[in-house]
């Protein structure tokens, strides 16, 4: 039985999402401030969050900082806002997907299924990746070029991983962003994607301006182009 931690400090809303969570094996633990999810959180071990963004006592994203410095706990964040801004920066701190409010239950049950199984195949088998002098070590989470720690967010981690994980093969960016956010589109689209694979190739490739391991595939997508 998965355990979720769901911080919220809606009642109506934590009383559905306990229902809907029952029904579906699931067995929710629930905080309704920062305070108790720092307590519920020192006490358990959780196979996913999910996270308000707005509390009475603070944000989401001040808990989801906290989890991310010891866990790779599978998070998603609830929140009114579909601010571009506030989108990437809860997935650069490490959240794995945004719902905005108001949301179908079964909406979020089908997240939180989709991220729980891609949680799964995520960390299986490997415990490291390496080419084009890229080394992941994916029990640590941790990326190096030629040695050296590379300080990338969650998502650019993840987005490296995915390509490493598919050297030589073109992905669409739809197939991206499904395998990394099951957004269909809904809060970060293909512009965004965009940003991100510019800001991955600043920290990774040596001319930026002529990348030579994560091409673009004109009209296609892009690919891990594995030269070394």
């Amino acid at each position: 039985m998965s355990k979720i931690l769901l911080l919220e400090d809606d009642l109506s809303l934590i009383n559905g999402l306990s229902f809907a969570f029952k029904k579906q094996g699931f067995e929710p633990y629930i905080a309704r401030t920062l305070k108790e999810a720092d307590a519920l959180w020192a006490d358990g071990k959780y196979d996913l969050l999910v996270l308000d963004v707005s509390l009475p006592d603070g944000s989401g994203f001040e808990f989801c900082k906290k989890v991310r410095q010891v866990s790779k706990v599978p998070i998603i964040f609830l929140t009114a806002s579909d601010e571009e801004m506030n989108i990437i920066m809860g997935l650069d701190i490490g959240g794995d997907d945004y719902i905005t409010k108001p949301f179908k239950l079964g909406v979020l049950v089908s997240r939180v299924n989709a991220l729980l199984r891609r949680a799964n195949s995520f960390n299986a088998t490997d415990t490291e990746l390496q080419s084009n002098g890229i080394k992941v070590l994916l029990l640590q989470g941790q990326a190096f070029k030629n040695g050296e720690l590379l300080d990338l967010t969650a998502a650019e981690y993840k987005l490296l991983c995915l390509f490493m994980r598919s050297p030589n093969m073109v992905l669409t960016k739809e197939q991206i962003l499904d395998k990394l956010w099951d957004c269909d589109g809904n809060y970060i689209d293909s512009s965004t994607l965009t940003v991100y694979m510019r800001r991955l190739r600043m920290k990774i490739e040596d001319n930026p301006s002529d990348p030579q391991m994560l091409l673009t595939v004109r009209r296609m997508g892009y690919k891990w182009n594995v030269v070394q």
